[in-house]
């Protein structure tokens, strides 16, 4: 049997973990964040992308979700503003699951819709960075 492959993907300003308001998004930063999860799961081959750039986003979307089984997505602000993003997510064949650090229903009121969320199988909102790992944990579930 072969090894589930997920990709995890972060939309912009995730780069910015463990800088940007760790209030909200905590002191870890992306490239620890991924190394945690990889270690978490050694039995899945997991590759991780980030991008300030919607175009970008959208080109690894296409990508990886012809070829991966899964996707942890976290579209940053994107989730509220970009159609095209999830027109990517509803063209390809991957499971998609949007991941979101803080709660997005508890913030400003902009943050309180996802366009992406609702091309998605799931989202998962609020449980900090342990969201990248339930949603992990779900898709490898599928293979």
């Amino acid at each position: 049997m072969s090894r589930p492959n997920i990709l995890i993907l972060n939309g912009p300003n995730l780069n910015m973990l463990g800088i940007r308001e760790p209030e909200i998004y905590g002191r870890l930063t992306l490239s620890k964040l991924v190394d945690q999860i990889k270690k978490e799961f050694p039995h899945i081959v997991i590759d991780d992308f980030q991008s300030n750039d919607e175009g970008a986003l959208i080109d690894a979307i296409h990508d990886f979700g012809m070829r991966c089984d899964g996707i942890v997505f976290n579209p940053g602000g994107y989730a509220h503003t970009s159609v095209a993003i999830r027109d990517a997510v509803a063209s390809i064949k991957a499971t998609v699951i949007e991941v979101h650090i803080s709660n997005i229903h508890s913030r400003e009121g902009f943050r309180n819709v996802s366009i992406v969320g609702g091309a998605c199988k799931g989202v998962i909102s609020g449980l900090g960075i342990r969201s990248y790992s339930i949603a992990i944990d779900f898709l490898s579930s599928l293979k």
